[in-house]
């Protein structure tokens, strides 16, 4: 039996706008899920530090800067759309389904966002201001960070727990700087931690890449000095941020921290936490065929785990197909209407969508999530990526299947009566 404890977030970005918004959403998923879920929620519903409303106070200026043209007598429409990133609007890089033609769809002709939608992915390695921009360029419209809402985003209301305790970032990208941005202070990307810990990897050797060091690098004083520092100071979390690069290395590592308290080389001891960004067993990549995601690095891991240490792994994942992902999505939504639609007057009590649509490629975790969270969600199915079938998934069953995003909007602008 799995020891997974699966747990839901408070909204995202809006961290960054509206430090009230938050604490108050904050409280709402307390409710909800201190019955169902084991692991404390006391770090989610601090206040926020004096240190951050600089930040808050920056990027919502900043924010609301961007939509400053919006026109006042915008309408704010009654539905918005939460897209999935791979496998419906790109594959690799690669725009599909008609993705940049489809996205513009959402804007007026000059360029101004007239319907509320979202990028509700579990993939990530990035930080949200960094995919905001890769996307923008991509797909060719204007994307906010506050739009990019990736499985790694919750990671940033731990930081009253971790702030400034040893914390390690595994994955592809930029785990670190993902985790240093959320506001963690001592965070070690693993392939900078391994590199501390002489014959950590015993297969280094035969690997024709490099991390942080080149192998003729010369250690200084000051370089011996962070290596005993680090070797002796316990790791608190580790945090699986994206996909792991080198499984091997990784679960090396990871089982070394987890089993011996966080000190490596040491005795067993009590298993610091570990969190997963999410639990995708597979996505839809360049490749024709899909490929194994963070899911199937948990059962590696996992499994391994098990059978050297007296005691289960434990851990907690985030991302979809949990219904308060998509409760949460519905708030980020409110808050795009809100600011599109007054200048930044983000009253989100006052405005309520009669649908929600999800528009995704994988049944387990796109449509079982919107189907879990249930109304207002409208699911619909592309077949470009993970999912190919022409009639509907048996298991998991979307309120519509479509071959591409442009039928999905398309549909959803006849439905709602958009020209």
């Amino acid at each position: 039996m799995s020891s997974q404890e699966s747990l839901g977030v408070t909204t995202f970005e809006i961290y960054y706008i509206k430090e009230h918004f938050l604490s108050t959403l904050s409280l709402e998923f307390q409710n909800q899920l201190v019955p169902r879920y084991r692991m404390s929620l006391r770090s989610f519903t601090k206040p926020v530090r004096s240190r951050s409303r600089s930040r808050l106070s920056t990027f919502s200026s900043i924010f609301l800067r961007s939509f400053s043209h919006i026109s006042s007598q915008f309408t704010r429409p009654s539905f918005g759309i939460a897209f999935d990133i791979d496998g419906v609007l790109l594959r690799g890089d690669a725009p599909i389904g008609g993705s940049p033609q489809t996205l513009r769809k959402l804007y007026d002709d000059s360029g101004v966002l007239r319907i509320p939608y979202i990028f509700l992915t579990n993939g990530g390695g990035f930080r949200e201001s960094k995919r905001a921009s890769n996307l923008s360029e991509v797909l060719g419209v204007n994307v906010s960070p506050l739009q990019v809402v990736q499985g790694h985003s919750p990671f940033k209301h731990l930081v009253n727990r971790y702030e400034n305790k040893l914390v390690i970032a595994v994955g592809k990208g930029e785990p670190a700087a993902v985790m240093s941005e959320y506001g963690f202070r001592n965070v070690l990307s693993i392939d900078e931690y391994a590199s501390f810990f002489d014959n950590i990897d015993p297969l280094a050797p035969y690997k024709k890449w490099t991390t942080t060091k080149g192998a003729n690098h010369e250690k200084t004083i000051a370089d011996i000095t962070e290596k005993k520092k680090i070797c002796s100071e316990r790791v608190e979390a580790a945090f699986i941020v994206s996909d792991s690069v080198d499984w091997s290395r990784d679960i090396q590592v990871l089982c070394d921290i987890l089993r011996t308290g966080g000190l490596p080389g040491r005795e067993f001891a009590h298993q610091p936490n570990l969190y997963f960004a999410h639990d995708d067993l597979e996505y839809q990549a360049a490749f024709p065929c899909e490929r194994f995601g963070m899911g199937a690095f948990r059962i590696a891991l996992e499994s391994i785990y098990n059978r050297i240490h007296p005691h289960a792994l434990q851990y907690t994942c985030y991302g979809k197909p949990n219904p308060l992902v998509f409760h949460n999505a519905q708030a980020v939504l409110k808050l795009v209407s809100s600011i599109h639609q007054s200048k930044g007057a983000a009253n989100t009590e006052a405005h309520h969508f009669k649908t929600l649509y999800m528009i995704g490629d994988n049944p387990s975790v796109d449509i079982n999530g919107a189907i879990q969270a249930g109304s207002p969600w409208f699911s619909i199915l592309t077949r470009t990526g993970v999912f190919k079938g022409r009639e509907n998934h048996d298991k998991y069953p979307a309120d519509l299947v479509v071959d591409t995003v442009e039928e999905a909007v398309d549909y959803i602008f006849k439905k709602e009566g958009i020209s």
